[in-house]
C-alpha cells in the first residue's frame, strides 16, 4: 500500500504533464505518481514516465471511466487527485494530505472559487456555471461544499474504496461531492491559487454540453438520495395545478348546480391521484434510502477491517 497515492488522469497533455508530475514529485516525494492515459494521441504518457510517473492505461474515454480505473486499481493510505493542465499548485498538497491523515478527512475539498478562479478564467459561461452548480448543490443537500467543479482533491481510503463511481466524463466531481454530503462523510475545504491553462493547452471540458450533463446528474442523484423531497415536490406541484384548475369547476357547480366543464374535472382528478402515488413513492424510496444509509456503514466498517489488515 501506497503511504500517498498522486493520480493524475490525462489525455492530451504534453504541454504540461511533465510539470505536473515534477512539481508534485517534489512537494511530496513520498508519493508515488500515478498518471492513467486515457487514449492519448500525443507524447502524454511518454513524457509522464520520463518525469518518474507510473503510466497505467484506461482505453474507455472519458474522466469519469479513468477515476473509476485509478479508485479500483490503487490502494494507498492518502489519495491526491489533480488535473494534468498544470492548473492547481502542487504547494497546497502538503495541507490536504495533512488533514486525511491527521484530522480523518474523507474528502479535502481544491477550492479555486474563494481565491483567483474568477480573474484567471477567461471563460466566462464557466465562472458562472461553477457558482450555480455549488449553489444548487448545497442549497439542495443542506451543504458547504465551496467549490463542487474542481479537480484537485485529497481523500481517504474508506472514502475511495466505498464510492461507487457512475458518471463517465466530467460530472464526476459533482457526483464525489453529493455522495460524500449524503454519507455523512468528514469533507474540509482548503482555498487554492487557481492559474488558467498555459498558451497552447486547451480544455476538454465543453461549456454547454458537459454543463448540462451536470444539472442532469445533479437532478438524478437528488431522486436518488432524497427521494422523499424530490417526490414531495412533484405532488405538491400536481396538487396546485389541480387545485387551480379545480376550483373555478367548483364554484360553479356551488353557483348553478351544474358541471359543464366535466373534462376538466377527470383531468383534475388524474392529477390528484398522480400527486398521491407521488407522495407515497417518495415514502417508499425514502424507507430504501435509509435502509442503503445502515448498509453503507456496515460495508464502510469492512473496508477499514480490510484497511487495517493492509497496513
Amino acid at each position: 500500500m501506497d503511504e500517498v497515492a498522486v493520480i493524475i488522469p490525462c489525455f492530451n497533455e504534453e504541454k504540461t504533464i511533465g510539470k505536473v508530475v515534477s512539481d508534485f514529485k517534489r512537494e511530496l516525494p513520498e508519493a508515488t505518481i500515478y498518471v492513467y492515459d486515457n487514449n492519448s494521441t500525443d507524447k502524454s504518457a511518454e513524457l509522464s514516465r520520463n518525469a518518474g510517473a507510473v503510466v497505467c492505461h484506461e482505453y474507455m474515454q472519458g474522466k469519469g471511466n479513468v477515476i473509476r480505473r485509478m479508485f479500483r486499481e490503487i490502494d494507498a493510505k492518502v489519495y491526491v487527485m489533480v488535473d494534468a493542465d498544470d492548473t492547481y499548485p502542487a504547494e497546497a498538497s502538503k495541507e490536504m494530505v495533512e488533514l486525511v491523515k491527521n484530522k480523518q478527512v474523507d474528502m479535502v475539498v481544491g477550492d479555486r472559487l474563494s481565491s483567483t478562479y474568477f480573474e484567471q478564467n477567461k471563460r466566462p459561461f464557466h465562472n458562472i456555471g461553477n457558482s450555480f452548480v455549488r449553489g444548487s448543490i448545497n442549497f439542495l443537500f443542506g451543504s458547504n461544499i465551496r467549490d463542487i467543479m474542481t479537480g484537485y482533491r485529497a481523500f481517504s481510503y474508506q472514502f475511495v474504496k466505498t464510492f461507487p463511481v457512475l458518471s463517465k466524463g466530467f460530472e464526476i466531481e459533482t457526483e464525489m461531492s453529493i455522495h460524500a454530503i449524503d454519507k455523512n462523510m468528514h469533507i474540509e475545504n482548503v482555498v487554492i491559487d487557481y492559474r488558467d491553462r498555459t498558451d497552447g493547452s486547451e480544455s476538454k471540458l465543453d461549456t454547454y454540453s458537459d454543463g448540462l450533463r451536470v444539472l442532469k446528474m445533479i437532478m438524478s442523484l437528488y431522486r436518488q438520495y432524497k427521494p422523499m423531497a424530490y417526490f414531495g415536490i412533484l405532488a405538491l406541484i400536481l396538487t396546485v395545478i389541480s387545485a387551480v384548475f379545480f376550483t373555478p369547476v367548483l364554484i360553479e357547480y356551488f353557483e348553478t348546480g351544474l358541471v359543464p366543464r366535466f373534462p376538466t374535472l377527470i383531468v383534475c382528478g388524474f392529477m390528484i391521484i398522480a400527486a398521491i402515488q407521488s407522495f407515497f413513492a417518495g415514502m417508499i424510496l425514502e424507507t430504501i434510502v435509509q435502509k442503503n444509509k445502515q448498509d453503507f456503514e456496515e460495508q464502510l466498517m469492512n473496508i477499514n477491517n480490510i484497511y487495517n489488515s493492509k497496513l
